[in-house]
């Protein structure tokens, strides 16, 4: 029972070890730099299977594929815009997480900032519309100030 008991320990152990192991990438760089410039390229793109997930943290064969692509072209000499036009022309603009400023992506750059611009006047006007409305009293006709005078005095004299 024991040996069964130890077995079952050492296979869960192998088997937690071997689960939560995450690959590391052992491609042999010239030099440093490249190596810090293809792991910042590698994370400046997204991983075409993995949504948000740059090919870096992304366990995919695919963004393992595109990661050694990226360290080929780097290696290569290639400069970051040939990397990154090769990437996109392969898999579209999809793979970029800073998309290019051009007409189509305008809505992307500007959106959120014209959201917060048209949030702000609304809030303005709501606050200005608050202030007019405090400032005025409410208008009643003049027989609707006999009838609450009238039960003003009816209270009065019940009590």
């Amino acid at each position: 029972m024991n040996r069964l008991l130890k077995g079952l320990l050492v296979f869960g152990t192998w088997f937690i070890a071997h689960v939560a192991a995450t690959p590391v990438d052992t491609y042999p760089f010239k030099t440093v730099e490249n190596q810090e410039r293809a792991i910042s390229l590698a994370r400046s793109l997204r991983c075409p299977q993995c949504q948000n997930q740059d090919l870096v943290d992304s366990n995919s064969p695919v963004a393992q594929d595109l990661r050694l692509q990226v360290y080929k072209m780097v290696d290569a000499g290639k400069a970051d815009d040939e990397i990154i036009q090769y990437m996109t022309q392969r898999y579209g603009e999809f793979v970029l997480y800073k998309p290019k400023l051009e007409n189509k992506t305008y809505i992307l750059w500007w959106g959120p900032l014209g959201l917060l611009l048209i949030g702000g006047l609304v809030g303005v006007i709501f606050i200005r519309q608050q202030r007019i409305n405090k400032g005025t009293e409410p208008q009643i006709s003049e027989s609707d100030q006999k009838m609450l005078d009238e039960l003003l005095k009816d209270n009065n004299k019940n009590e």
